[in-house]
C-alpha cells in the first residue's frame, strides 16, 4: 500500500499549474496593459480586459498555448477591438469632450503596468489614435509601438498579412496627417508649463496669449460631472479668456497644484481636499504652447492617488 502523502495530490497539482499560470500572466502584465490602455484610453477598461484576458489564460489547455505572449497579446487585442466597436455609442454620448484618462508617470508612482514609455503614452498620441477605426488603431500599435513583425499581427487579427500591410498603411497615412511637426523640447515644454501656471496664478491674460500659438487648441472634459468648458476651444485669445474665466467661475480658490509627468509629458494634477480635481498637461510646437488637455471628470481622475503625505 501506497503510504498517505508520497504522491502529490490532483489538487496539489492543479494549484502548482495554477501558481505557474498566474507567474507567467504577470510576467506580461506591463506588456498587456500597455497595449490595452493605448488601445482604449481608459485605465479601468483596460484594467477589466486584463481580468478577463487571465480568466482565458487560466482556462486555455496548453494544447492552445504554442506560444504565452502571442496567445495573451491576441486575447488583449481581440477583446480590446470588441469593446471599442460596443463603446463607439457610448462615447458619441459622452456628454461634452472625451479625452483619455490621465496617467502620472512620475519616477515614484508604480507604472510598473507599463512596459513602454514613450511618445506614443503622451495625450497627443492617444488622441490621435481615437481617430482611427479598432482595427486600424489595433495594428498600427502592434507594428508602430510595439514592434510585431506582419505575420505575428496577420495571425493576432485573423487576417492575412497583405491586409495588415493595408491597413497600416491607412493608419499610418491618417497619423501622419494630424500629427503636429516641429514639437518643442521637453526642456522647453516643461519652461512653457511654469510660465503658463504664473500666468495663470497672476490672472495675466496678455502673458497667457503670448504663450500660446495662434491656432491653440484646449481641449476640457469634465463629463458631464464636473466643471469644464463644454466646446473645443481654438485661437490663442479664446483659449486664453476660457482658461480665465473658467479659473474665475469653475475652479475652487482652495486647490493645491503638484507638478507631475502626465503620460509621459510635464503636467499638474490639482486637488481639492486632498482629492485629484484636475489634471493639466499640455503639448507645444514651435515653441509655443498648441495644445492643452484638461481632465475634471472624477471617474477620469478616481484611479490617481490622492494628495501625496508629506516626506518623513
Amino acid at each position: 500500500m501506497e503510504e498517505k502523502g508520497t504522491r502529490p495530490s490532483a489538487a496539489a497539482g492543479e494549484r502548482k499549474s495554477g501558481d505557474h499560470r498566474l507567474n507567467q500572466f504577470n510576467g506580461y502584465r506591463g506588456l498587456l496593459f500597455s497595449l490595452a490602455y493605448r488601445m482604449l484610453g481608459s485605465v479601468a477598461d483596460a484594467e477589466d480586459i486584463l481580468q478577463e484576458a487571465f480568466i482565458r489564460w487560466h482556462g486555455a489547455a496548453d494544447i492552445e498555448i504554442a506560444s504565452p505572449r502571442a496567445f495573451l497579446v491576441t486575447v488583449v487585442s481581440r477583446l480590446c477591438i470588441n469593446h471599442l466597436q460596443s463603446a463607439r455609442v457610448r462615447r458619441e454620448e459622452y456628454v461634452g469632450q472625451w479625452l483619455p484618462e490621465p496617467i502620472v508617470t512620475d519616477p515614484h508612482t508604480d507604472p510598473s503596468a507599463l512596459s513602454r514609455m514613450d511618445e506614443s503614452l503622451s495625450m497627443a498620441f492617444l488622441v490621435l489614435l481615437e481617430r482611427l477605426a479598432p482595427a486600424e488603431r489595433a495594428v498600427f500599435l502592434l507594428r508602430e509601438v510595439f514592434d510585431f513583425d506582419y505575420s505575428k499581427i496577420a495571425e493576432v487579427l485573423g487576417k492575412d498579412e497583405v491586409n495588415c500591410r493595408q491597413i497600416l498603411r491607412r493608419a499610418r497615412q491618417h497619423m501622419a496627417e494630424l500629427r503636429p511637426r516641429f514639437e518643442a523640447s521637453a526642456e522647453r515644454r516643461e519652461e512653457l508649463l511654469t510660465k503658463f501656471l504664473d500666468a495663470t496664478t497672476t490672472g495675466d491674460l496678455e502673458r497667457l496669449v503670448a504663450l500660446l500659438s495662434e491656432d491653440a487648441v484646449l481641449h476640457s472634459d469634465g463629463g458631464g460631472k464636473a466643471p469644464a468648458v463644454p466646446n473645443l476651444v481654438t485661437g490663442a485669445d479664446h483659449v486664453a479668456r476660457a482658461i480665465a474665466g473658467a479659473l474665475k467661475k469653475l475652479v475652487p480658490r482652495n486647490l493645491v497644484r503638484r507638478i507631475a509627468r502626465i503620460n509621459g509629458e510635464p503636467g499638474v494634477v490639482a486637488y481639492l481636499e486632498g482629492r485629484p480635481f484636475a489634471a493639466l498637461t499640455l503639448d507645444a510646437v514651435h515653441d509655443k504652447i498648441q495644445t492643452i488637455y484638461l481632465v475634471t471628470n472624477p471617474e477620469k481622475l478616481a484611479h490617481l492617488e490622492p494628495w501625496p503625505p508629506a516626506p518623513c
